[in-house]
């Protein structure tokens, strides 16, 4: 296991924060040609591409794919006798290590039916998400494994996610006189005590709605009442984004504006027996890749240390993942005769990008 501890160093020590993925993907598009894969690059924008393989002369049925982008700040790489550390050690460099050496253990064994999708722009707008949605290759895909931190579980369903903007006019003046202004501040932060006071929908399959004040901006000087403030949010969804709307327009009602950018429903995924499952909070690409058949999601790591400057991967847990991505490859491709959603012991809910029943 070696070369997979040695491979996941590689890919954590060359920067890709979202938008600048373009370093990354040329030495995939490089590493899996010299394995011998049918590569293709699709460019998103200038220098930054999806990068897509497969056997030579083979169709893909079973796709392993996640994401090559990273939040900030960049972290070189270590280990030690347990982890491999560093920016993207879970999140996801460690999974596409992952996911690369489980299609070399079936290449081996005669698999040919198996393909790797690696997406930018994961951690912003699913920007290559939604273009390799449209790629010819989708069109032969039956199953579409996602790889995220899981802790090597399958998800049996991922929360959905809305995103708000929340912005306040008001009138400025000198703080000495606050009755000659209107503070734009005082009416976000009682839009937001509303927002946080709310009793949001709960589902006994999903769990409770959740909502991050992530962001808070406005005001010029402690001097001055403000004249503009503004809010970001996101909500992990257990309902449907409308429901969650219509409620936050009520609460926003003639004190904020309200802007959303961008929304996917909570969603059930296939799942198989024979693997430990959870219900995960956090959203994935899964929703912009429709044309990639019946979605799974599986992955090494915690999303507990995600996007913190402690991010680690178990070397345990990567090379159980190997195991686990080529097995779930072998019973998917065994059972895709029967269609992508009639898979045997697979329970299919709302297909990618559905709403939650």
């Amino acid at each position: 296991m070696r070369e997979l501890f040695e491979l996941t160093r590689r890919l954590i020590d060359i920067p890709s924060v979202t938008g600048a993925e373009g370093a990354v993907s040329r030495f995939l598009a490089s590493h899996l040609a010299g394995l011998g894969y049918e590569v293709e690059t699709q460019e998103i924008a200038p220098r930054r591409s999806n990068v897509l393989a497969r056997v030579a002369g083979s169709r893909a049925r079973v796709v392993l794919s996640t994401h090559t982008d990273t939040v900030p700040p960049h972290v070189a790489s270590s280990e030690d006798d347990e982890f491999v550390h560093g920016r993207g050690a879970c999140d996801a460099k460690g999974i596409i290590a992952a996911q690369i050496a489980a299609a070399e253990t079936l290449r081996a064994d005669g698999v040919r039916e198996i393909g790797l999708l690696f997406t930018v722009d994961e951690e912003m707008g699913s920007d290559g998400a939604r273009a390799a949605n449209r790629h010819e290759w989708a069109r032969d895909c039956r199953f579409l494994v996602n790889g995220e931190p899981t802790d090597n579980r399958l998800a049996a369903g991922t929360k959905g996610s809305l995103r708000v903007r929340l912005s306040a006019r008001g009138r400025e003046a000198h703080s000495a006189y606050p009755e000659r202004g209107e503070s734009a501040i005082e009416k976000l932060l009682d839009v937001l005590a509303r927002i946080r006071a709310h009793a949001w929908p709960r589902d006994d399959f999903f769990g409770e709605t959740t909502c991050n004040v992530g962001t808070l901006s406005g005001g010029t000087r402690p001097n001055v009442v403000a004249a503009e403030a503004a809010a970001d949010l996101q909500f992990r969804l257990v309902a449907s984004a409308r429901e969650v709307k219509e409620s936050l327009e009520r609460i926003a009602a003639g004190r904020v504006q309200v802007e959303y950018l961008s929304e996917n429903e909570p969603m059930r995924l296939t799942t198989v027996e024979g693997f430990e499952q959870e219900v995960v909070r956090f959203t994935t690409d899964i929703p912009y890749l429709a044309s990639w058949g019946a979605p799974l999601l599986c992955g090494p790591g915690s999303i507990l240390v995600a996007h913190t400057l402690e991010e680690r991967v178990a070397k345990r847990e990567l090379a159980e993942a190997v195991g686990i991505y080529a097995r779930l490859a072998r019973t998917l491709l065994a059972r895709a005769g029967g269609g992508a959603h009639s898979v045997g012991d697979a329970r299919d809910g709302a297909g990618a990008g559905g709403a939650a029943r």
